[in-house]
């Protein structure tokens, strides 16, 4: 690198440094001398080899020390022939059979996921390669403390991303010594500007809003969740009684007194020395990333999760599912091969889907293109005629619920519950399947009779069960509204296929023109 060179790149980090976000910026406040009008954060990222490159330079390229890798290196388990028998999925006529599939389609660097529970498509997620600036869920970033506001309780974050990431004080860790209820440990005192700090993204950055933090770091493998200098410790309450002792009594004689520890669904069953040899690679996982830390420039990505595919191996993959289809064979050899290293009973139901052979491309042959337009609609029809109309803004979710064609055959009432218990079940399938998260407002049909309310919101909460995002479910009030929550972690999959209308700017409506002049008296044609 010549001279003139190192000393633009000093120049250029100088006015970094000295940089001062404004209060409220959630994006690093552009360099002196820069056109304002042309910030990064407007503008979508680009698909050029030359603009990835630029975005992962602040991260990755800005040291030449690698990060540690999510899958990292799995060793097949060695596991005794009455064990894999135990954990083999059910079979009819010598082919597995489970209420689940597992549609894996990969195209252009893009990998779509489609879960199927018999014939409906019930979740769907969409893998854009792998980079540092949108799907981040999961990775552990060396940042740099940019600005912290007392007013907000919330400190912004530099981790190599175009937006700063926020971390808020409920996501600090303190030391034990640090904690005095009477006086709290305030935001301010424990954090400074240009602080170096160890966090891991808890949600990925979503339109203008950047990647939350935390500093309670959890690393998560297929039977345990490694939660780092941290005294947590639980047991999957999915489990039943008896099988959460004998792994209670496992955990007594493998935990680190160092670490915390959550048990996943996924170690019923398992031996010892599965959970010992799971647990030891989370733990060298943590050690590698605190290693990389103290050597690495910042900021820096230290610790990647794996691509979406893994993930949902690892967390979802069971002998519930009666198969997992790939359709790109490099995809196909590294799941492949992942899964009979974590799940090996279970990994001669991954299957590769040859899609130049078959007549119908994979979605194609499962209705899972079909399904996907229907779910894009602003409009569900129930099963009786009646309908739903789902709308999304940026502060909520709203759901109405109409009778539409269902007119019944008694009295009001009960076609009114049937519709509502009907629509119920539908919204639990919609808000999986379109991955809808944060405040959800759902305006049922009146019901006159508070049993029936209470039968409604009940079958609501049941529905919503089977999905394995957190949610929560108010009662019904007197004006036939229910509010509930879902876990926001990415974008929901209307953000995933569609952009914003270029027209109307996501208004929904284009203004008569004529008319606006004609009202002002022409004076803005």
């Amino acid at each position: 690198m010549s001279n003139e060179k190192k000393k633009i790149e000093k120049s250029s980090s100088t006015k970094k440094e000295t940089r001062k976000p404004k209060i409220g910026d959630t994006k690093p406040a552009p360099l002196e001398g820069k056109n304002t009008n042309k910030s990064t954060e407007d503008k979508k990222p680009k698909n050029s080899k030359r603009e990835r490159k630029r975005k992962n330079s602040r991260s990755t390229n800005s040291n030449k020390t690698s990060h540690v890798e999510g899958i990292g290196n799995h060793s097949p388990l060695e596991i005794d022939e009455d064990s894999l028998r135990h954990r083999r999925g059910r079979e009819r006529r010598g082919k597995p059979i489970g209420r689940y599939l597992m549609c894996v389609s990969s195209s252009e660097g893009v990998t779509q996921i489609a879960v199927l529970e018999g014939r409906s498509l019930m979740e769907h997620y969409v893998s854009h390669p792998a980079n540092d600036w949108s799907e981040i869920h999961g990775n552990v970033y060396l940042g740099k403390v940019q600005n912290v506001l007392p007013g907000m309780e919330a400190a912004f974050v530099d981790i190599g991303t175009p937006k700063n990431a926020v971390l808020y004080r409920g996501d600090l860790q303190f030391d034990d010594q640090d904690i005095d209820e009477l006086s709290p440990v305030k935001i301010e005192e424990a954090l400074k500007v240009n602080q170096k700090i160890v966090a891991q993204v808890t949600k990925n950055p979503i339109a203008h809003k950047g990647a939350r933090l935390s500093q309670e770091v959890s690393l998560a493998g297929r039977f345990v969740v490694l939660i780092p200098e941290s005294k947590t410790f639980g047991i999957s309450k999915r489990l039943p009684d008896s099988e959460r002792r004998r792994l209670r009594s496992i955990l007594d004689r493998i935990k680190p007194n160092e670490h915390g520890i959550i048990v996943r669904t996924a170690a019923e069953g398992v031996t010892e020395e599965e959970i010992s040899l799971d647990l030891s690679r989370l733990i060298q996982q943590w050690q590698d990333i605190n290693s990389l830390a103290k050597k690495t420039k910042v900021p820096s990505l230290l610790y990647r999760e794996p691509e979406l595919v893994f993930r949902y191996i690892r967390e979802e993959f069971n002998k519930d599912f009666r198969g997992v289809l790939i359709d790109d064979l490099e995809l196909f050899e590294k799941v492949k091969n992942y899964a009979e290293s974590v799940a090996p009973a279970i990994a001669d139901r991954i299957s590769f889907y040859d899609k130049k052979e078959e007549k119908l491309t994979l979605f194609e042959r499962y209705h899972v293109h079909e399904q996907l337009m229907k779910s894009l609609d602003r409009k569900v029809w129930l099963p009786s005629g009646g309908s739903l109309i789902i709308e999304s803004t940026e502060a909520l979710t709203v759901i109405d619920v109409n009778t539409g064609k269902n007119v019944g055959s008694s009295s009001l009432e009960e076609t009114v519950l049937a519709n509502n218990l009907e629509a119920a079940e539908e919204i639990a399938h919609q808000l999986r399947l379109r991955d809808i998260g944060g405040i959800i407002v759902i305006d049922f049909i009146d019901m006159e009779l508070g049993k029936n309310r209470e039968v409604v919101a009940n079958s609501l909460r049941e529905a919503l069960l089977r999905d394995k995002t957190r949610t929560q479910v108010f009662d019904i009030s007197e004006l036939g509204l229910v509010e509930m929550t879902r876990k926001r972690i990415g974008e929901g999959l209307i953000e995933s296929f569609a952009d914003e209308c270029g027209d109307c700017s996501g208004r929904g409506f284009v203004l008569d023109e004529k008319l606006v002049a004609a009202s002002d008296g022409g004076k803005h044609r």
